[in-house]
């Protein structure tokens, strides 16, 4: 005979697994230090790219100023103050990519603790019913 505890909870979790399960997968198979930093050696590299960009941009905006100024200029001021920008750049969003992903992951670990937990439950509920079969 079909459990509607047993129904409810089986139901629920493959809810879990059909939605924060695929999202928690990543964060369950590694160490919370390697998922931060992989998380985070992605931002750096797309915030790199996202500056060569907008310096790019910048650049071509400004591209008859640049060229006219360029003798004038002090290379050295210009390129220490572009190097300086990038380096806020890219250690403000690792900051905030590193406690955006600190918090998923402990997201993460928790509901997969839920789930875990949820599975033991399911055991003893159908160990329950097998001895309640038997007798």
């Amino acid at each position: 005979m079909l459990s509607e505890e047993r129904i409810k909870l089986m139901t629920r979790m493959a809810s879990f697994e059909d939605n924060e399960g695929k999202e928690y997968d990543s964060a369950s198979t590694h160490f919370r230090g390697d998922y931060v930093g992989a998380q985070v050696l992605k931002a750096v590299i797309c915030a790199t790219i996202a500056y060569m960009i907008v310096f790019g941009v910048y650049i071509y905006y400004n591209y008859e100023t640049f060229m006219t100024d360029i003798y004038k200029m002090d290379i050295w001021a210009f390129a220490t103050s572009a190097l300086k920008w990038y380096a806020v750049v890219v250690v403000v969003y690792s900051v905030i990519v590193y406690i955006v992903f600190s918090i998923k992951y402990t997201k993460a670990r928790q509901g997969l603790k839920k789930y875990f937990n949820n599975l033991k439950l399911l055991g003893s509920l159908l160990v329950k019913e097998s001895e309640e079969k038997q007798e």
